[in-house]
């Protein structure tokens, strides 16, 4: 039977793609794939019985990548279902087998250490990382955002969501090792004095660390920066990436003339970018062929005063500020401070900046992290001036009118004096207590949403038991069901093209106030959800069941916006009794501090569930051993949501190379992956 194969993969100038089949004694047969846009690329064939296949990526003939070699497809003629019509096997990323269950590594890059270091993590020790990855069983690698945050050179930049690019990569993850080295031996041994001393130091000292890294970059640029812009690779790179570079650079530029900063050229930046870029692309094609995928992380805002906003200033609301309303991380709601976006204008031409955000992504990852997927169907939305969170309110939304409110029992009288006025953004920045049952609509003053966690405020209390029983029954339904299908309909005008614009695999984040319509979504669209025992997605229940999971989901303990496992176990003893007597099954008092048999209990019950992706932070992972992982649990968290202003400085207090050589560590996690069968 003629089959066929059409499979879209976005390849450059230069690379071919070829199907390869496998034959019984593991051999593979290459067949070379045709395409007339370098995105589909397609092959008939015939196949007279069921295949096992993956495909190869080369670039002038020598093999660049692979996709699914570690996990072949598979094709049955027996399962076409008309014979006598064509027959197509359409193929993408996220058409995983059913059986594709694999383990991961949780770990930011800054976080990384190693012997050769600078203070912080980089691409050389990512490289290294995945090493150990690949060592251990596992097969995915999940980072942080590693876009260049740049704004004000202070440890204020270290907050990895808020970049200035979504598109050109930070600095700080240069690996000077593997650049030429300073022709002067006196900046020689001076770099290495200050490197050894701020790589001997705790946390990351981001000032320090970026503010010699840029010194050194400067001093390369003078030396090999004529050189290295005018080589092939570079002018291959321009080309490529033009469309984001030249107005990075000059917004670089502009920006640092007007802040008084360190003045740089247009070209020094093309040279940073240059090397970060073939840098990162070293350590992918390494992951790929140890058999490692990256995942990386799609940050939901930018930052207002960034590059993206100065050069298509149409595409964001500069008058509202993207945050989150109130959960257990931060009672009074997050302000992110990131302009939110104007869907309307980005949906006019097709979600262009998103869909060449996904696709540079694509160069360098196998799969990513939508941080906040819930913000493609509404962001919550605060407006300017207002810090707190609970000014906050869903946009878009089907906001009420004043007569559906009447309709739900509530008097004019109540509306009037719990409706609060409208905001200016010329209005004082301090926030009072917010003490409304009601909040005008940012776009449309007549309309109005109902404050949230109103429950709370002296407002509600004043109200009548009867007004009280309505304005409840209101409240549930405009946040729980109102606006299902409306939001439902928002997040599918956009990511369905995102989703669709590369071969990455889409991993959503979608804790914290969930829609039931993010389901919808999520299911029509392929997306693995995020599950986390200790914030289960139904609300009448303390723990999620792992052993329940959905295939189509990344099982996780801790992420870099909760405590690690062991800080958790500590947290609240009422709690982690429950959790030890009820989930665990055991008798008895729960043990303080958590016992290393203990995380390697909780880590394997995890990698046994069905989720097709098992990712487990790196401070979780250590957990386990009880002389290897840090004395001091409480230094290995990442971030504290409810501190707006929280500095990201944790790396891990070992090296990478320490950890490699630990045979007997790295067994155990083999062991463990190979136990749930991953």
């Amino acid at each position: 039977m003629i089959i066929r194969f059409d499979i879209e993969y976005h390849t450059i100038f230069g690379e071919d793609l070829f199907m390869n089949i496998l034959s019984h004694d593991g051999s593979a047969r290459a067949h070379a794939m045709h395409t007339r846009d370098g995105i589909i690329w397609s092959i008939e064939l015939d196949v007279p019985q069921a295949i096992e296949y993956y495909y190869t990526v080369t670039w002038q003939g020598n093999e660049k990548r692979t996709e699914w070699m570690l996990c072949p497809h598979s094709f049955d003629p027996k399962e076409v279902s008309d014979p006598t019509m064509p027959a197509v096997q359409r193929d993408a990323w996220m058409d995983a087998p059913e059986n594709f269950r694999i383990a991961g590594t949780l770990i930011p890059v800054f976080s990384l250490r190693s012997r050769r270091s600078f203070g912080v993590g980089d691409f050389g020790d990512l490289k290294q990382m995945v090493d150990w990855v690949a060592a251990t069983g596992q097969r995915i690698l999940q980072i942080l955002p590693i876009n260049d945050t740049t704004n004000s050179h202070t440890w204020m930049d270290s907050y990895p969501y808020s970049c200035i690019s979504v598109f050109a990569l930070h600095p700080q993850y240069v690996d000077l090792n593997a650049l030429p080295p300073l022709h002067h031996e006196a900046d020689r041994k001076r770099f290495d004095v200050l490197r050894q001393e701020l790589n001997a130091l705790p946390q990351l000292d981001y000032e320090r660390v970026n503010a010699a890294k840029l010194e050194y970059l400067e001093l390369l640029f003078e030396q090999e920066g004529e050189r290295m812009l005018g080589s092939e690779a570079f002018k291959i790179f321009f080309e490529e990436n033009n469309e984001w570079l030249i107005p990075y650079a000059e917004f670089r530029v502009e920006h640092e003339k007007a802040a008084n900063g360190p003045q740089s050229t247009i070209n020094f930046y093309y040279f940073v970018q240059y090397i970060l870029a073939s840098q990162l692309a070293a350590v992918h094609a390494h992951a790929r062929a140890r058999g490692v995928l990256l995942k990386g992380d799609i940050p939901i805002g930018v930052d207002r005063n960034g590059c993206d906003v100065w050069q298509e200033p149409r595409y964001f609301n500069l008058n509202g500020q993207a945050g989150a309303p109130p959960d257990d991380f931060a009672v009074d709601g997050q302000n992110w401070g990131f302009p939110t976006y104007n869907w309307d204008e980005m949906l006019r031409d097709g979600c262009h900046w998103w869909e060449r955000r996904f696709r540079n992504m694509a160069r360098y990852f196998d799969a990513y992290r939508i941080d906040h997927v819930l913000g493609f169907f509404r962001i919550w939305e605060i407006p300017v001036p207002k810090k707190s969170g609970l000014w906050g309110q869903f946009q878009p939304a089907l906001a009420l009118t004043r007569d559906e409110i009447h309709d739900w029992g509530i008097l004019e009288s109540t509306l009037k004096k719990t409706v609060a006025g409208v905001v200016k953004s010329s209005d004082s920045g301090a926030d009072d207590s917010c003490n409304y049952l009601f909040l005008r609509d940012h776009k449309n003053p007549e309309l109005y949403h109902p404050r949230i966690a109103a429950h709370k405020t002296e407002a509600y209390q004043e109200l009548s038991a009867r007004e009280k029983e309505c304005f409840n029954r209101l409240y549930d339904e405009f946040f729980y069901r109102r606006n299902n299908q409306f939001w439902y309909d928002e997040a599918m005008l956009k990511l369905p093209k995102l989703v669709k614009a590369t071969r990455m695999l889409c991993c959503a984040e979608d804790l914290g106030m969930v829609p039931e319509c993010v389901g919808w979504v999520m299911n029509d669209l392929g997306m693995l959800s995020l599950e986390m025992e200790s914030m289960p997605k139904e609300a009448w229940v303390r723990f999620g069941h792992v052993e329940r999971n959905p295939k189509r989901s990344v099982a996780t303990i801790s992420s870099h916006d909760t405590p690690t496992l062991r800080m958790w176990w500590d947290e609240d003893n009422e709690r982690t009794q429950d959790y030890y007597n009820n989930i665990l099954g055991h008798e008895g008092d729960a043990p303080h501090p958590l016992s290393g048999s203990l995380a390697s209990e909780i880590i394997q019950r995890h990698l046994d569930c069905p989720s097709m992706l098992c990712i487990i932070s790196l401070q979780d992972w250590l957990a386990i051993d009880e002389t290897l992982r840090c004395r001091d649990a409480n230094t290995e968290r990442i971030n504290v949501p409810a501190e707006p202003h929280h500095y990201w400085r944790y790396r891990m207090h070992i090296n990478i190379e320490d950890l490699r050589n630990d045979k007997a560590f790295t067994e155990r996690i083999k062991e463990m992956i190979v136990k749930g069968n991953r």
